[in-house]
């Protein structure tokens, strides 16, 4: 059977190991298991979400509201935009690629950081669209700027990764806004702040406002997830903010009932809930400087993270070789050999799964 070409030399993309397949694998027990590779809420998900789960099982049988009225009206409060200024997908990753499906297609291309979330290429390459990386692996802008220059005719989706995952690296609010308006209005500047939050508790002027955007720019959208503050990884839920115009064009790629009734429960609920989102996000600072000294104890390289994870580069050890050690004793963290780099991503975990990560990372080093 033939399949579109593009598809050839499609990589799928490469997720964190499960838990399952530890305890398979090693005869580990599940709760033994520490699992800090995929960027989730190490302190789960906040018990006045999970108080509102058990009252929806009586409510499985039925659809979901199409209008998902309660989750905007919500998010619109939350961030003082309209309603309608508001478009809700099965996590940030399905609007991404609702962008992509509307702007892109092998006539032109998309623009990217050097080393960025994997997703923005694979869905460029689902329309057979070019891909454009900067030399840097971070964001710069100036050179985002050069390359949009010189190929302004076929680029038609920018993104911005603010916070950038995998690297940690983040750009100033103001950067962004600047960087938008130089832009034309023809390309869609895509916010991709999943770990915005994260960003802007440790440095306010990182901290993207998704009403400016809304209210000043005609070619921007800015995404949002419950995947990680919040702790609804599990749930797979995101939202999109921008101007109607790019809201509406959006919606006619999305399906009906695209997120589960226990999604926007989920999700609504967990919006009330600011202090255990505000608690995680200190924890994950408090542990984040325990990482940076534990590699500075070890000479490790660290990347400077606005995010829940911190990036160790390393020089003459093996990366590969030290996370798989890691994963026959329970703990998994991210190889970063599909990026191209001899390193780790870990998840900033809780204070007691961090000392086990210490622990066993010392006794591997020495």
């Amino acid at each position: 059977m033939k399949f579109n070409k593009h598809l050839a030399n499609l990589q799928c993309y490469e997720a964190g190991k499960p838990i399952e397949l530890v305890v398979s694998k090693f005869g580990i027990e599940a709760n033994e298991v520490i699992k800090l590779a995929s960027n989730e809420n190490p302190f789960g998900t906040s018990p006045v979400v999970k108080l509102a789960l058990a009252e929806m099982m009586d409510k499985l049988h039925l659809y979901p509201d199409d209008s998902y009225f309660q989750l905007k009206d919500t998010l619109a409060a939350n961030f003082e935009v309209g309603t309608k200024n508001i478009i809700i997908g099965a996590g940030s990753d399905q609007i991404i690629e609702f962008c992509i499906h509307a702007k892109a297609n092998k006539k032109n291309a998309i623009l990217t950081a050097g080393t960025t979330f994997a997703m923005y290429e694979i869905y460029a390459k689902h329309v057979g669209a070019n891909v454009i990386k900067t030399k840097s692996p971070t964001h710069d802008l100036s050179e985002f700027k050069k390359l949009y220059k010189q190929n302004a005719h076929k680029i038609s989706v920018i993104f911005l990764c603010v916070p950038n995952n995998p690297l940690g690296d983040c750009l100033d609010a103001r950067e962004v806004y600047n960087f938008i308006s130089e832009v034309g209005k023809n390309t869609l500047v895509v916010i991709d702040a999943a770990y915005n939050d994260y960003a802007k508790f440790k440095d306010p002027k990182k901290g993207i406002d998704p009403r400016y955007i809304c209210k000043n720019f005609k070619n921007a959208i800015y995404l949002g997830t419950f995947s990680k503050s919040y702790g609804l990884g599990g749930m797979r839920i995101g939202y999109g903010i921008a101007k109607r115009s790019i809201i509406n064009e959006l919606g006619k790629l999305r399906a009906p009932f695209n997120i589960t009734n226990l999604s926007l429960k989920a999700a609504t609920m967990a919006l009330f809930d600011k202090e255990f989102v505000k608690a995680g996000i200190q924890n994950n600072f408090e542990q984040m400087l325990r990482y940076e000294e534990f590699a500075k104890t070890h000479g490790i390289e660290f990347l400077p993270s606005y995010t829940n994870f911190i990036v160790f580069k390393f020089d003459k050890q093996n990366a590969s070789q030290i996370a798989n050690k890691l994963l026959q004793q329970g703990i998994i963290l991210r190889d970063m050999k599909s990026y191209g780099l001899n390193a780790l991503r870990i998840t900033i975990g809780t204070p007691e799964q961090n000392d086990k990560v210490f622990e066993k990372l010392d006794e591997i080093l020495k």
